[in-house]
């Protein structure tokens, strides 16, 4: 049987589509290949790009938070993203996130597609729309389906958030301190269905 590691192998040589030429490398999942939980991001940020490991930037650290207040450990679960490679705009010295798009999501699907496969998750959790959109195949609106379990196209059981750097960006305390709690109860959700 294929392992991460040698899926992480294949996909640090990925030219499938143009994202691998300003990026500096291939960002692939990390955690434990039995875990039950998985969290699927986006696309790597500019620090996830320059470290080589998801969600280590200020997303990063609002979902570490969110993880621990709804008592998750981080080590036990499997956190990805559904694009490998960082998409940005320069605008002077940085570099801007740029959204990827239906084709980048579709050619980057192999890998998540093969390390669900390999880790093989109870409930796999879409963390915004890329995420979605990659695991079911289509686009799919977050605020209409978050909050209930849903499958996949593969089958398996998950659930919709928001991506924890939308709450980042979300300039009033109350509505962000709201959004905040609303996203620890998905992922307690998350965890609640692998009791069921």
């Amino acid at each position: 049987m294929i392992t991460l590691t040698q899926i992480r192998a294949e996909a640090e040589k990925c030219t499938d589509c143009p994202l691998y030429k300003h990026a500096t490398q291939t960002v692939f999942g990390d955690g434990p290949a039995g875990a039950q939980i998985v969290l699927v991001g986006e696309q790597p940020g500019d620090q996830e790009d320059l470290a080589g490991k998801p969600f280590v930037g200020p997303a990063g650290q609002v979902l570490d938070r969110a993880l621990s207040d709804a008592q998750i450990e981080r080590k036990k679960i499997y956190i990805t993203n559904a694009v490998k490679h960082f998409k940005f705009e320069p605008r002077g010295k940085r570099r801007i996130h740029s959204r990827p798009n239906a084709v980048e999501i579709r050619i980057c699907h192999q890998w998540i597609a093969r390390e669900l496969s390999t880790v093989a998750p109870g409930v796999v959790v879409a963390m915004g729309a890329t995420a979605a959109q990659s695991l079911m195949g289509k686009v799919i609106p977050i605020g209409k389906n978050r909050g209930r379990e849903l499958t996949w196209a593969d089958g398996r059981r998950g659930i919709i958030t928001v991506h924890p750097s939308y709450l980042l960006r979300i300039p009033d305390a109350d509505s962000k301190a709201r959004e905040y709690k609303a996203f620890v109860r998905d992922l307690e959700l998350a965890a609640s269905l692998l009791r069921k």
